[in-house]
């Protein structure tokens, strides 16, 4: 989903002229979007778009949820920050939380942020004219939080949740930048904020080691980190080049007798941590307006990415009197620099086929430098966008880098033979496998239905199977796995596991000790959990979180072959689309066969037991409910909760498709309406009699 506008200016316009139905849907799809987006950069480090076109969506989901504040949902990204912790690592509690920044997306939005500082921290007897504030370099790295006891490195977490990270003190101690002992007066306890980061010339070199090893590499510094961070086994982070600068102290560990923020930096450098050294104290907003500029200017001469700038507050007594929201602070908002653009002209229109089947135009660049990088190629996203740019050969296109490897065109810059030049036609054949393409009805995308074998959703399905988050087959790199497909020893995943050690010998660079090794590591892979597993068979929109949600609320792989979309639905966090995808693929029979064919070879999908709570979670999946009157002890919303936990859904309106009306008294017109369609009617005590049975009616 894109934003209504891509110009911050006039997304407030586009919103007030939307339809109310219009806008109640597009709330509602918008933040299941978020949601998605939120865990594939959180959780799954797979970002799909850039930073700043979530804060774009973001942006648009506040200013929508102001306007239909009764559709607010309770899963809104707008009432949590961050993701969920990862499975594997032991949960990190804030004791103080890491909240997110407010963005300004140009000048007049950090005035706006000037005037409301300076009203708040205004009194009848005096106005605040002019405030202090430090300008700091934006990082799009992984933040964490490092707690020293008595001088020493004891502990280290991600933001996760803002509540609660992952416990990654294992890999924070392999940084050669982040000391295990301050030096100085140091407290007793002090915890510190910061960022971890590649600088890019090690990033590069990293992603070149990669390449000759025969692996795929990183998208981007921001993934990369947040990946290595969060590896179990500390070696890995070990071997990558990962930096740190510290931020700040956590709220409550500040250090006695310094008076400001800018103070707190120079404090935390002498105790021997690595702060930015361009970060600025500077005198009002418009100093702040000109600082950021400036910072702008040089932001492609650096070692390392940045994607906007921070303001805080300088005084710590007046950002203690500015406060909080809900989840960011008042005192402190990020500017956000946009994407870099420049113009070159389109060569040519490729296309390529993805692990999804998904077929996506890229245009073939004359070669530009663009945000520090030379391209020359950029993706054009679908057919869609391809008409709506009218783009043809030959044409003079404006490019933009947001952090992705693959910048995007933006536009088409006309001229007198556009409209001459003829447009390019999209193909009717998968480009890999010749078979006949599709499209999807919910999204917008064209695929090759050739799931299983078509070759190159085989080559990057085989390489997402093999993967250290999925299976973990560790010798099974890109070339390798290009050789097996191109010799059809491998014509679907299940080959794998009937590969011989003759088979292997046949090929290129591959001895015996390697060709050992490989089919070892394919055998262990046989044990991998059940949620692994999952992970591994690139379920449509189903990742990591995802999987791991699926495992624990259904336990085994038989559960989940016969589960209908209701079942899926009703497990937390999965929406009606990806509920739609999983039993769509589940119900495949080339994927029944698929499964059946790594039973027998030997993959155990080994179950999980499933909890009481999981299967409670499912009671009443497929259910609709309606909600009327006064119930005897439950408010209307503890009882939305208790049916929404059991899978099943509260609307506001009585209809033909409503399984039961749950009535209090005074429950008015909506009751007539039930028993005029006969609908089942429920009192309190016939709800939870429901929930308590299991969702079969007593």
């Amino acid at each position: 989903m894109q934003p209504l506008t891509m110009d911050v200016g006039n997304l407030a316009l586009a919103i007030a002229n939307l339809e109310d139905d219009e806008g109640k849907q597009r709330l509602d799809a918008l933040t299941d979007d978020l949601i998605r987006h939120g865990r594939l950069y959180h959780e799954e480090d797979a970002a799909e778009i850039d930073d700043r076109t979530y804060d774009l969506l973001y942006r648009e989901l506040e200013l929508l949820e102001s306007r239909f504040p009764d559709q607010i949902r309770g899963d809104s990204p707008t009432r949590r920050v961050g993701g969920a912790a990862v499975s594997g690592l032991v949960p990190f509690p804030h004791a103080v939380p890491m909240l997110s920044l407010g963005n300004a997306f140009n000048d007049d939005e950090l005035r706006e942020f000037d005037a409301r500082v300076r009203k708040l921290l205004s009194t009848p007897e005096s106005d605040v004219e002019t405030v202090p504030y430090v300008v700091e370099p934006k990082l799009d790295g992984l933040a964490v939080e490092l707690i020293y006891e008595n001088g020493a490195l004891v502990g280290a977490g991600t933001r996760g949740d803002g509540e609660t990270g992952e416990d990654v003190l294992h890999n924070v101690r392999t940084i050669r930048d982040i000391p295990r002992t301050l030096h100085g007066d140091v407290p007793p306890r002090l915890a510190v904020r910061g960022e971890i980061f590649f600088r890019l010339a090690g990033f590069e070199a990293m992603n070149e080691a990669r390449v000759a090893s025969g692996s795929e590499p990183f998208a981007n510094p921001r993934n990369a980190a947040a990946g290595t961070i969060r590896q179990l086994d500390p070696s890995i982070a070990a071997d990558r080049p990962l930096t740190f600068f510290a931020h700040s102290f956590a709220a409550g560990d500040d250090l006695p007798g310094i008076p400001n923020h800018s103070g707190q930096l120079e404090a935390i450098a002498r105790l021997g941590l690595p702060v930015n050294d361009l970060n600025q104290t500077v005198e009002g907003i418009e100093a702040v307006i000109e600082a950021i500029a400036g910072l702008g200017d040089r932001r492609f001469d650096l070692a390392y990415e940045i994607d906007g700038a921070v303001v805080k507050v300088d005084p710590l007594a007046w950002q203690a009197q500015l406060g909080f929201l809900t989840r960011t602070p008042r005192w402190a908002t990020a500017f956000k620099y946009p994407p870099p653009q420049v113009t070159t002209k389109l060569l040519a229109i490729g296309y390529q086929v993805g692990r999804t089947g998904a077929v996506t135009p890229v245009a073939h660049l004359d070669p530009v430098a663009v945000g520090g990088v030379v391209v020359s190629r950029a993706t054009l996203h679908n057919q869609d966008q391809m008409v709506i740019l009218d783009i043809r050969v030959g044409d003079t296109v404006v490019i933009e880098r947001a952090g992705d490897v693959i910048p995007k065109v933006v536009r088409v810059v006309g001229d007198e033979a556009h409209e001459t030049r003829p447009k390019p036609a999209w193909p009717e054949a998968c480009p890999e496998c010749g078979t006949v393409l599709v499209v999807d009805p919910d999204q917008a995308a064209i695929r090759c239905p050739n799931s299983l074998s078509c070759p190159a959703q085989l080559r990057a399905g085989i390489r997402h199977f093999a993967s250290r988050r999925a299976m973990d087959i560790d010798g099974l790199g890109e070339k390798l796995v290009n050789q097996l497909v191109i010799k059809s020893m491998v014509t679907r995943t299940s080959d794998l596991y009937a590969l011989t050690r003759g088979q292997l010998l046949s090929l290129d660079r591959i001895g015996g000790k390697t060709a050992d090794n490989l089919l070892e590591a394919i055998d262990v892979s046989k044990e991998r959990p059940l949620s692994r597993v999952l992970t591994a068979l690139g379920i449509p929109e189903v990742g990591e979180a995802t999987a791991r949600d699926l495992a624990m609320n259904f336990g085994n792989i038989d559960s989940l072959l016969s589960a209908s979309e209701a079942e899926f639905l009703s497990v937390k966090g999965i929406g009606e689309v990806v509920a739609k995808h999983i039993r769509g693929y589940f119900g495949d029979p080339k994927v029944q066969s698929e499964i059946d064919r790594l039973r027998e070879l030997g993959v155990k999908f080994t179950p999980v037991e499933v909890s009481a709570a999981s299967m409670a979670s499912r009671a009443l999946a497929g259910k609709t409910f309606v909600i009327t009157g006064t119930l005897p002890s439950l408010d209307r919303a503890e009882a939305k909760s208790r049916i929404e936990g059991c899978g099943g859904k509260v609307t506001g309106s009585v209809s033909k498709k409503t399984n039961y009306l749950v009535a209090g008294e005074k429950a008015g017109s909506k009751l007539a309406k039930a028993q005029e369609l006969g609908v089942p009617v429920l009192d309190e005590a016939g709800l939870i009699a429901l929930i308590e049975s299991g969702g079969d009616d007593a």
